[in-house]
């Protein structure tokens, strides 16, 4: 697979990543900062990163946050989806599916069961075990 694979990060992997340096989500988000993957947001997806990367209950590391939304919006692409009309449980969820979907990329969720079973969605350990480990 070559570099840079495109994904849409969930904004649970994003959290997880902020918390923990150790661990698959991490191990991703590193894979952003080196410029092996191609992380793809629109207007509402970076809207969704703010409102909960910087909630105080969650008590996230500020400047890891920072310069995380700093590498998304200078190494990422903004892309503006089309709106689907696939069935979801939570329609916050729609944003990320669409974008994912309209520029094949892949999907990259703790949270797959919000969404179809598409081969394009993943768990942040199918993801790192089909196109990190196989590299």
């Amino acid at each position: 697979m070559p570099y840079p694979i495109d994904v849409v990060l969930d904004t649970n992997i994003l959290v997880s990543a902020i918390m923990s340096d150790n661990g698959v989500p991490a191990t991703i988000y590193r894979m952003v900062h080196k410029g092996e993957l191609m992380p793809y947001f629109c207007d509402a997806i970076m809207d969704e990163y703010l409102d909960v990367l910087f909630r105080p209950e969650l008590k996230l590391n500020l400047l890891k946050v920072n310069t995380m939304l700093q590498i998304f919006a200078k190494q990422g692409k903004q892309v503006a989806p089309s709106k689907s009309d696939i069935f979801l449980q939570d329609e916050d969820d729609r944003v990320f599916y669409d974008v994912a979907n309209d520029f094949n990329a892949i999907l990259v969720t703790g949270n797959t069961k919000h969404f179809p079973n598409e081969p394009f969605i993943m768990t942040p350990r199918a993801f790192y075990d089909t196109y990190v480990v196989s590299i």
